[in-house]
């Protein structure tokens, strides 16, 4: 990724140099190097809440409430997994993290939910369908409350930051059924080839 940046910023320059506008591209990296500082320190003070927020919520036990919620969903979803697995537990302040935003802190909470996950692994060799199917969760980040972008917006001073809130909550829904839809399409898929595969090997060592 760093050298897709620095071709893109070289590319830039050398642009900007032939067409004689290579003043405009020297301030251009000015004010968006200005404008990056002011967007982050605006993010810290939201991220500070909402992390503050899912710590709160870990340490009262709002998080096993919410897992006890979502039990009969992850027990379908993540059907592999015995049912007090830490995984689920996991899984759902990851959900809840996602869902607020907080795409930082569900990282870190992710990488645990992966961690216990594959103590439940069979195949230590290769990703269980739980895991993929949480990995699909993850990357299409389900969002009621786009914390992160609105903090953007406010720091770039946006007039109606909150108006992202409806498109968003649509887009993520949609993409979030999706991707647990095709997960369990190819779970089921793969699962069938991987069972075919001994009898083929099998057959294939007798002739």
């Amino acid at each position: 990724m760093n050298y897709i940046f620095y071709f893109l910023i070289v590319i830039s320059i050398i642009a900007g140099a032939i067409n004689g506008k290579l003043g405009d591209v020297v301030n251009a990296i000015l004010t968006g190097a200005e404008l990056s500082v002011k967007v982050a320190f605006s993010l810290i003070g939201i991220m500070a809440f909402w992390l503050g927020i899912m710590k709160i919520a870990e340490k009262c036990g709002l998080v096993e409430i919410i897992a006890k919620l979502l039990k009969p969903i992850s027990k379908r979803l993540f059907n592999e997994l015995p049912e007090d697995s830490p995984a689920i537990a996991d899984v759902a302040m990851s959900f809840s993290a996602n869902a607020l935003g907080l795409a930082n802190a569900a990282t870190p909470i992710g990488i645990k939910a992966m961690k216990e996950m594959q103590k439940e692994n069979i195949d230590k060799s290769s990703a269980s369908n739980s895991m993929c199917t949480f990995l699909a969760m993850s990357t299409a980040g389900f969002q009621l409350i786009p914390a992160t972008v609105i903090a953007i917006l406010i720091g770039i001073g946006y007039k109606n930051p909150t108006e992202i809130i409806a498109p968003t909550l649509l887009v993520t829904t949609i993409a979030f059924i999706s991707a647990i839809i095709v997960a369990k399409i190819f779970q089921r898929f793969w699962s069938a080839q991987t069972a075919a595969m001994p009898d083929n090997t099998e057959n294939g060592g007798q002739e």
